[in-house]
């Protein structure tokens, strides 16, 4: 599946993790990913503060969307490899926004940097990087 915008990526990711949490992606294009997900009790902990791996689902959900958006022609897919979160901050009602650029679009790899903050201020949850591995088709024998 060759998916390019906002609007096919929402609904492709719908019944999947991403739509489960509510990601919402808001910006598309090769060298950014913007999104939103609101921060409601199924994405909390039970001590009452938002759980670190929907965190990471947020981020690594904005990084290899734009990871799809970059593939390199001919190209079938990718897969995360390494990912690292540092955690900065909590928040517990509202919203959370992430912005995820490129760092290396190659051939083989991409490594891809997120940034995921409380929407509307200067509050960071979290600063994260992947690296996803590009997929091709296997030679035939």
């Amino acid at each position: 599946m060759t998916t390019t915008t906002r609007e096919q990526l929402n609904s492709y990711g719908a019944p999947y993790l991403p739509g489960h949490l509510g990601v919402e992606i808001l910006t598309l294009s090769k060298g950014l990913v913007e999104s939103r997900m609101s921060v409601a009790k199924h994405v909390m902990a039970p001590n009452g503060y938002l759980h670190a791996a929907s965190v990471v689902a947020l981020a690594d959900t904005s990084c290899g969307y734009g990871c799809r958006a970059a593939l390199p022609e001919g190209a079938t897919g990718f897969t995360t490899i390494e990912l690292k979160a540092n955690f900065l901050g909590t928040a517990r009602d509202g919203a959370i926004v992430c912005r995820a650029t490129p760092t290396h679009l190659g051939r083989t790899t991409q490594v891809w940097d997120a940034l995921v903050s409380v929407e509307g201020s200067d509050v960071r949850i979290a600063a994260f990087r992947c690296t996803q591995m590009v997929l091709w088709p296997k030679p035939k024998a």
